[in-house]
């Protein structure tokens, strides 16, 4: 079962029945997908075709041409002139988003050494999580035989929950794979929140 039609058919009726939710279109869903990277090492490394390979590299790993952010303003002390290009990004949304998690999820994460999931302190007090990857190889249709530049990029899963709770069960049903240790500490937090407040 695809993610799109795994959300609808068991992630829906779940949330209703943990959260008590009235309708369908009240149940928090994924909004979107950024993918970034940050072009630093442009103004620092020597080879001039950084950017550009930054820009394949993204094109291959989404599906999607991304759009440079550009400096608003010049900072003397970065070496930042105002117009250059200081970052690189893509945003998924619908059937591409729900494929980027779905890849993520099974055949991207499972790839990084040592991985023993994600720290729930990665998800925001309005639900969103955002993720950090040192380098694109863990990506399934990167070579890295044929990759001559390794960079890092940050992963934000944007969703329309109102709360972190609702968030965190959003995508822990969707199959996110949350830290099985920090979710044990966080109950334990929990519980103990409980007693001091009876």
């Amino acid at each position: 079962m695809r993610l799109e039609e795994k959300y609808k058919k068991q992630v829906i009726p779940e949330m209703k029945k943990i959260f008590s939710y009235k309708n369908n279109l009240a149940v928090p869903k994924l909004y979107s997908i950024t993918v970034n990277v940050g072009l630093n090492r442009a103004r620092t490394e020597k080879d001039a075709s950084y950017i550009e390979k930054v820009e394949k590299s993204l094109m291959l790993i989404t599906g999607q041409k991304p759009v440079k952010a550009l400096a608003k303003k010049s900072i003397a002390g970065f070496k930042i002139r105002q117009g250059i290009p200081v970052g690189m990004f893509v945003t998924l949304r619908g059937k591409r988003m729900y494929d980027f998690l779905e890849k993520l999820i099974v055949a991207t994460l499972p790839r990084k050494k040592d991985f023993r999931g994600i720290s729930l302190k990665s998800v925001d007090k309005d639900g969103n999580l955002s993720i950090g990857l040192k380098e694109q190889l863990v990506f399934p249709e990167v070579d890295p035989e044929k990759v001559d530049l390794v960079h890092g990029l940050g992963i934000s899963i944007r969703t329309t929950a109102k709360t972190r709770e609702e968030g965190i069960k959003l995508l822990e049903l969707l199959g996110v794979p949350f830290s099985k240790t920090l979710n044990e500490d966080v109950k334990k937090e929990k519980k103990n929140k409980g007693h001091q407040d009876k």
